[in-house]
């Protein structure tokens, strides 16, 4: 579907199976330098719609499959998910409406960039390491949440930051009432507290890998906001950050230690950390 509706906005037929590809796998790579900002507004709309569309849980397309549309409106991540951008999309417009002639091409910019980095594509329409600190900081925000668990995106996923903000909402109202016993629930489903445990610990490795990579990566000399939003591009698998590695720029600055390091960041991202650290354990090897 969405290399056809690239080939009705008379992309070329290379161009659209290329895009499609990259779009269905948010794996990144435009085929053009410029990624997709000299293409026509159509098409750009079209690429943001199919983005978002891959970044959502795909057992949601399954129910629809089965006829189980009330199951796929009543999915918490997905409506979680889909007011995230919602909320970044009109913020981020009206912070940047005065860079644009019109409104419609703030928003679209503003649409495309959220779609991009919510769903890990890491594709561009305009240069929004330009843009104001406001909207800059929203899409390192939406960097680190990422797309739907089940999905072909990246990022810490929305299904984990529900987990995780529930289990805080739970420990505060326990601080306040020690007696009180309460489960987390999703879907209205009970979570196991098995499943909370590994969530908190994968949080736990998410911010400790994070910071040591930035630190290593660091010794580069570069700013503090090229190494923070480099290795946070690299590992919630996103693509550009900002400054030196913003939409316009790329990693080839760096020393092949801060690559190495990246790389590895890479990995960890997209293979969910613990099969890598399970990979690296001396017990694994041991056995």
């Amino acid at each position: 579907l969405n290399f056809l509706f690239l080939i009705f906005g008379n992309m070329p037929v290379f161009d659209a199976v290329c895009s499609a590809m990259s779009t269905a796998g948010t794996g990144g790579f435009g085929i053009r330098n410029d990624s997709f900002a000299s293409f026509s507004p159509y098409i750009q709309n079209v690429t943001t719609v199919f983005m978002i569309l891959f970044a959502v849980n795909f057992s949601c397309y399954y129910l629809l499959l089965l006829g189980q549309f009330k199951a796929v409106f009543k999915d918490e991540e997905l409506r979680v998910f889909l007011g995230i951008i919602l909320g970044a999309i009109v913020l981020i417009a009206v912070n940047i409406r005065g860079l644009y002639s019109s409104w419609e091409e703030a928003i679209r910019h503003s649409a495309f960039q959220v779609g991009t980095l919510v769903s890990s594509t890491g594709f561009a329409s305009t240069d929004f390491d330009l843009w104001p600190s406001f909207s800059k900081s929203i899409l390192m925000c939406i960097m680190v949440v990422g797309a739907c668990a089940g999905s072909t995106g990246g990022g810490l996923k929305v299904a984990r930051l529900m987990l995780i903000l529930k289990s805080l909402r739970r420990n505060i109202g326990q601080t306040l009432n020690p007696r009180k016993v309460q489960v987390i629930k999703n879907n209205d489903a009970v979570v196991s507290e098995k499943v909370l445990d590994n969530t908190n610990a994968y949080l736990a490795a998410y911010i400790t890998i994070l910071f040591v990579s930035f630190a290593l990566v660091s010794l580069d000399n570069f700013s503090v906001t090229s190494n923070f939003t480099a290795v946070l591009s690299c590992f919630n698998n996103m693509g550009p950050g900002l400054e030196a590695v913003g939409p316009t720029c790329n990693y080839g600055g760096y020393s092949v230690f801060s690559k190495l390091v990246l790389c590895l960041d890479m990995l960890l991202g997209r293979l969910e950390i613990f099969p890598i650290l399970v990979l690296f354990s001396r017990s694994t090897w041991k056995r």
